[in-house]
């Protein structure tokens, strides 16, 4: 039988409209022909994404500016239109999303429904989430697979209708001006590197930029235990120096040398697990600590820092490195460090995890903070030093109140 999908206009379904939806994700889909439609919960954005025909995507660099326009989109309220979202995700060729590991569990249950109702005679459809964590689509396939959400009996050739693709994005998007409208700034650089292994029986999506590999762990724990743990670094410490932005803390040199000690904390477990050598990892870092520090990209550290409990979580960018390191008895000391910093980054204005971190700080023993905020038991051997930092920040805590 023809496959109906095979003259139709690609279509490509993308949860989330923030500025990596539209000035990352979407920018490479509209780039290699998808029409996109922008799935968000806000009526204010779904009406001015459906108003506006199309917004411009800036990328910025030492080498100067260039801009580029980003047409053929639409946008549609899941909350309110979920049976046309439905019918919409029933024919896309691609579902991504940007929305924060924490809401996956929320997309779920309507991208089960659309794949539920997908014909047979399609191409499956490719699932693949853009998110700053480890397996975030196989997080999210496991809320889609889930009984509540798709019947057990459904499951056996549930491949035909959709394939599941990790995948690692890495490229800076700090705050935008709060006058530029649908517009984004972002740097030029970019990766987006993408599993390979379940289209093995058919050709991947079409999309252009996308680096296609067999295994994406090497790709996904360099980016974000280089990227995210350098950038979170500065953040940190620069909140606590009282800097302003991320650009300002890579200026002062004792925060730059905590940055690049870190890094050098994470190369040493990058290089040894994954075969990487120590002179391309250092290449990289030195890329990065160029990035995080681009003028170009000024990023206030309350913006970047926020979200501490997730950030200081047991797969993240600072305790997932750090307990490697000290399984196989290596340095994590200054991780630990960076970590301490996240622990003090408390009551910050705008930011609801700070307020809750602040809560937990002030109301628990601290064995029981570092399993509750960070996962670890007291078997694993980085559990103790990570107790020692959560009695310090605890006790300067008490000290500065009044």
């Amino acid at each position: 039988m023809a496959n109906p999908q095979r003259n139709a206009p690609k279509k490509a379904v993308h949860f989330g409209a923030g500025n990596i939806g539209r000035g990352f994700v979407a920018c490479f889909l509209h780039n290699s022909g998808y029409e996109v439609l922008f799935v968000e919960v806000n009526d204010e954005t779904v009406n001015k994404l459906n108003s506006q025909k199309s917004y411009r995507v800036i990328e910025v660099g030492a080498d100067g500016t260039t801009e580029s326009t980003i047409t053929n989109y639409r946008a549609i309220n899941s909350r309110t239109h979920e049976a046309e979202l439905v019918r919409e995700i029933a024919t896309a060729d691609v579902v991504t999303c940007s929305v924060g590991p924490h809401i996956l569990k929320h997309i779920a249950p309507v991208i089960a429904k659309g794949i539920e109702a997908r014909s047979p005679d399609l191409t499956p459809v490719a699932v693949i989430a853009c998110e700053n964590a480890i397996g975030a689509t196989d997080t999210l396939a496991e809320f889609i697979k889930a009984p509540e959400n798709t019947n057990p009996d459904r499951l056996a050739d549930y491949d035909k209708r959709a394939r599941f693709a990790n995948s690692a994005i890495d490229r800076i998007v700090p705050a935008q001006d709060p006058d530029s409208g649908l517009d984004v700034r972002l740097e030029k650089f970019y990766e987006w590197v993408v599993e390979s292994n379940p289209f093995a029986d058919h050709a991947p999506p079409d999309i252009k930029g996308i680096n296609w590999v067999t295994n994406l762990q090497p790709f996904i724990e360099r980016k974000l235990y280089t990227v995210n743990t350098g950038h979170a670094t500065a953040a940190y410490h620069g909140y606590v120096r009282r800097k302003s932005t991320v650009y300002d803390a890579l200026q002062d040199r004792d925060i730059q040398d905590e940055v690049r000690k870190a890094l050098c904390n994470t190369a040493e477990l990058i290089t040894q697990k994954h075969g990487i050598p120590a002179e391309e990892q250092q290449a990289y870092v030195d890329k990065i600590v160029r990035r995080i520090g681009n003028p170009h990209l000024e990023d206030a550290v309350e913006r970047v820092g926020r979200a501490p409990l997730r950030k200081l979580s047991r797969k993240e960018r600072f305790i997932g490195p750090a307990a490697e390191l000290a399984e196989n008895g290596k340095d994590c000391s200054a991780l630990l460090d960076a970590a301490e910093m996240a622990f003090r980054f408390q009551k910050v204005e705008g930011d609801d995890e700070s307020f809750k971190l602040a809560e937990i700080m002030e109301k628990k023993e601290p064995d029981d903070v570092v399993k509750e905020i960070c996962g670890l038991q007291p078997q694993d051997k980085v559990f103790p030093a990570v107790v020692d930092v959560v009695k310090r920040v605890q006790a300067d805590t008490l000290s500065e109140s009044p």
